[in-house]
């Protein structure tokens, strides 16, 4: 028996997903478009939508009100009811009810998200539970984590939970606010109710309601801007006054 070529493997794959599409379709699951791609264990509850170009993969399971894409894979993931996942890649992990993921959210292996948590644009997570209401909005690296309920996290925060060797855990307590381009260097705690200050490298435990703040001592060197960025606004003057001179002739 010969094997089958390309196109016939390509053929029967087509009409399996087609049965697929039609079960999910006659089931009420809301769609736009047929090109996605949902394999045949995947879970829809009726009243759910997919938007064009979601692959949905694996033992996905996706509850009523959600809105799932465009443009997102989800692997092994389930997701809670109410939630929307946008333009967003989702592996192996738990997203609560009401969740906003997304645009461009990374969710790695071993997330676990409570009810009413944003994780948005340029975050990635990994083995991290997030408890009820946690903002994450943007550029943000939270990996080994424990959080409390509705923390805030500024733009740029990491957890640092690599040495090269071991991977370590953050621990975040409740009410927590992460000022932006935080470093959290693991094993570490921040508290209930405590505040780091943008810019600063934690590395030890900061109280309930402390404010944790690492910074070196700011200091000014007179001219020194000047005298470096001299070449720089010369170019940059000649440009304008090259431009203001074809303007002028115009």
């Amino acid at each position: 028996m010969s094997e089958t070529t390309a196109r016939e493997r390509f053929a029967a794959a087509e009409r399996r997903y087609a049965e697929t599409f039609e079960k999910h379709l006659d089931n009420g699951v809301e769609f736009t478009s047929r090109n996605v791609y949902i394999d045949p264990e995947v879970e829809i509850a009726p009243g759910a939508v997919i938007l064009p170009g979601c692959i949905l993969k694996g033992s996905t399971k996706i509850a009523a009100g959600c809105v799932i894409g465009p443009n997102t894979l989800l692997e092994n993931t389930t997701v809670g009811a109410g939630s929307t996942v946008n333009a967003s890649q989702c592996y192996d992990s738990t997203l609560g009810e009401n969740n906003k993921i997304g645009p461009f959210t990374h969710v790695r292996a071993g997330t676990v998200t409570a009810e009413g948590v944003h994780l948005g644009a340029y975050v990635e997570t990994k083995n991290a539970n997030f408890a009820e209401g946690n903002t994450v909005s943007h550029l943000t690296y939270i990996g080994d984590a424990d959080v409390g309920k509705y923390c805030n996290f500024g733009c740029g925060t990491v957890t640092c939970n690599y040495d090269g060797e071991g991977k370590y855990r953050t621990t975040i307590g409740d009410y927590a606010f992460i000022g932006c381009n935080t470093n959290l260097v693991a094993p570490v705690r921040v508290g209930d109710h405590a505040y780091t200050a943008a810019g600063s490298t934690v590395s030890k435990d900061v109280p309930d309601g402390a404010l944790g703040i690492e910074r070196g001592k700011q200091t000014f060197l007179p001219g020194w801007g000047e005298k470096k960025l001299a070449k720089y606004i010369a170019k940059k003057q000649k440009l304008e006054a090259d431009k203001a001179a074809k303007t002028g002739k115009d």
